[in-house]
């Protein structure tokens, strides 16, 4: 694995497997050791920014719905429920190591339209003031990411490393990384440390479906890795059920499969 130590501006993308039981509540163990793990790395000179999944996921354990609604309207009730969940756990995180956060709520049209500069100029000026941004999809007004038109917050994340010019874009989940065969049926599956180019073979490797509190798979991770190659931005898939793979990551060990800008 290469060294990318010196990698400053770092897009996370925290998936709701990492950050939710089975259940859809949230983990509050894992959340807190990744939240500590992210606010030592800003306290050590990176500039994060956060895409966070969850805010469906949390709404609906919330509204107390035993399985994730499929109906758009029902999905944004949840989501409206949701971030405020969702937000009102960062802030008090953060806020125990004196750091602030921010909420940035994106659509499609902002993304493809000219006033996507805004986003762009809100990312520089937090950052100079040592926020970091929760960014996520605007479930509530815009069904692009209900519907998969933008993709999920896995294109989302990617698209946030674009518009911020991050150096890295690392995608937290509930697998170690891109394997040659699916793990969970293959025991002798094998990770692969480092993808070049991302060929039809390797698109093949990526399997479907998520939890049924999440709706990631590895086929959208590979679209986001497609998305932030085109910027030239390197991209890291790793788990994130243990928060301790950030700092490996950071100290050059092997960690996660790693695709090459």
């Amino acid at each position: 694995m290469l060294n990318l130590s010196d990698k400053k501006r770092i897009v996370i993308k925290i998936g709701t497997s990492t950050l939710t039981h089975k259940t859809g509540r949230l983990n509050i163990r894992r959340v807190e050791e990744l939240i500590k793990t992210i606010a030592d790395l800003q306290n050590s000179g990176k500039e994060i920014i956060i895409v966070s999944s969850g805010a469906v996921g949390l709404g609906t354990a919330k509204l107390g719905l035993k399985e994730r609604p499929k109906d758009t309207p029902s999905k944004q009730a949840c989501a409206a429920v949701g971030q405020c969940e969702l937000m009102y756990m960062y802030d008090n995180q953060f806020a125990k190591y004196n750091l602030t956060v921010a909420q940035i709520l994106l659509t499609k049209v902002v993304i493809e339209s000219e006033s996507r500069m805004n986003v762009v100029n809100t990312f520089q000026k937090l950052l100079e003031h040592n926020v970091i941004p929760i960014v996520n999809e605007n479930d509530t007004v815009a069904i692009d990411e209900l519907l998969l038109e933008v993709g999920e917050n896995d294109s989302l994340a990617a698209i946030v490393a674009h518009l911020s010019q991050a150096d890295l874009l690392i995608i937290l989940s509930d697998i170690d990384g891109l394997y040659d065969k699916d793990p969970h049926s293959n025991p002798d599956a094998k990770l692969i440390p480092v993808v070049e180019e991302i060929t039809d073979e390797i698109r093949n490797l990526a399997g479907g479906a998520g939890t049924s509190f999440g709706k990631g798979g590895m086929i959208t991770k590979i679209n986001a890795a497609d998305i932030a190659k085109s910027a030239g931005i390197d991209m890291v898939i790793m788990n994130g059920n243990n928060p301790e793979n950030l700092y490996n990551f950071f100290e050059g060990k092997q960690t996660g499969t790693l695709f090459k800008a």
